[in-house]
């Protein structure tokens, strides 16, 4: 328990956290990939190089200290963490690497305002955290080891097949190489892969989420190629994978993580909104539901661009002309001349739930939104004006807290 000097002084930090916060995190991520440059091998180059991973850690230690009397309040922002920590492999001894060099970044960017007294007190403060961390860390590495065909670490699979989606996405198909089984998972959970980038000359990680039902003895993601082509950090994974991966390769693979999940034993209604690659945890949990049959009521709401990038279409159709209970509403941002309404597309523009609220808004439903930020708030903030009460509302955004390309 930290003593009430040592909160005082940390929850003092918070303003100052919250306006210069960014500039002491880059110097935090320059000064350990200086000193120990192993690391750069476990962070993703694209949000260090983008700025991403700067501003999110930013956010967290302000918010930290601002909450240091009660930290109870941040459970869900660590939750995610730790189930992101697991998944690229962090392990205890890294946390002394890494308070090694926040607390020497603050006594090199705050300078004088950096107190002995200061110091000390952010050293017990990020104690305190990182034992939080660790501990719910191992529980969650033992979870992964004690299942049936579970593992730590990386693990080598094979890509059985390489799917074609649309221009952007591609499924790749992922058996183990060592003919041992694949665990169960949460539909909704992601994997972290990790190939060389030889542009880059480092091994890199990215999150994907897994975009099939559990039970399948295998593993698919859908990956988006995204732009960066040339070897810029961006997109240096999703377009490696898109161009150099092929059948037959073997990829290293951690095991399934991720708190954004299905809550499969509620039999509620169930209402599925993304926007673009944002539908592949949205087609894990759509098979799942139908492969159950439990017939409750299930909308799958999407928007893309346009017909070019609109993924899985075939199969979402055939789900919903099979099972009753299941609803399609597709939105395309562009409508070109040869999409035909009610095969293609449900409706042009932007996806309006106000517009559909008779569809997509049911009593009692459960609503998951995946996609880029400004649509996960869009749709966040319709969902609010239409009456849908918060804890009804589950989210998992693309990017530093989630899966990513």
């Amino acid at each position: 328990m930290l003593s009430q000097e040592v909160r005082t002084l940390v929850k003092a930090t918070a303003p100052v956290l919250k306006t210069h916060g960014e500039a002491l995190t880059c110097h935090f991520y320059a000064r350990m990939f200086r000193h120990n440059p192993e690391l750069k091998h476990v962070f993703n180059q694209g949000h260090q190089e983008g700025g991403q991973q700067q501003q999110a850690l930013a956010a967290a230690v302000a918010a930290y200290a601002e909450h240091i009397d009660d930290p109870s309040v941040l459970a869900p922002v660590v939750t995610r963490i730790v189930h992101k920590h697991v998944s690229l492999g962090i392990r205890p001894e890294h946390y002394s690497i890494v308070g090694k060099h926040l607390l020497a970044s603050i006594g090199e960017v705050l300078g004088e305002a950096a107190t002995d007294e200061l110091i000390a007190a952010w050293a017990a403060a990020y104690g305190q955290l990182a034992d939080l961390l660790i501990a719910e860390e191992a529980r969650l590495y033992a979870q992964s080891a004690g299942k049936e065909g579970g593992w730590t670490g990386w693990r080598a699979f094979r890509v059985e097949r390489k799917v074609p989606e649309s221009a952007e996405i591609t499924s790749f198909y992922l058996v183990p190489a060592d003919g041992g089984n694949v665990p169960d998972y949460l539909p909704g959970q992601y994997i972290s892969l990790r190939v060389y980038v030889p542009e880059l000359g480092l091994m890199q990680p990215r999150q994907y989420s897994l975009s099939d039902a559990p039970g399948q003895g295998r593993l698919r993601i859908s990956v988006k190629r995204e732009g960066g082509a040339g070897g810029a950090p961006a997109g240096s994974v999703s377009n490696l994978l898109h161009t150099r991966v092929q059948e037959g390769d073997v990829l290293d693979l951690a095991p399934p993580q991720g708190d954004f999940t299905l809550r499969a034993e509620q039999a509620t209604p169930v209402v599925l909104l993304s926007g673009g690659v944002g539908l592949t945890p949205m087609v894990s949990m759509l098979n799942h539901l139908v492969a159950r049959d439990d017939g409750r009521q299930i909308r799958f709401v999407h928007a893309c661009r346009d017909s070019s990038v609109h993924a899985m279409k075939t199969h979402i159709n055939t789900v919903a002309q099979a099972w009753p209970n299941v609803r399609k509403v597709v939105y395309y941002e562009n409508v070109g001349a040869g999409d035909q309404p009610g095969r293609d597309y449900d409706y042009a523009g932007r996806m309006d739930l106000q517009a559909i609220r008779d569809v997509a808004v049911l009593p009692d439903a459960d609503y998951y939104l995946c996609g880029p930020l400004p649509f996960m708030n869009a749709q966040r903030k319709s969902l609010a004006e239409l009456g849908v009460a918060s804890d009804r509302i589950h989210a998992e955004v693309f990017g530093t807290g989630g899966p990513g390309a």
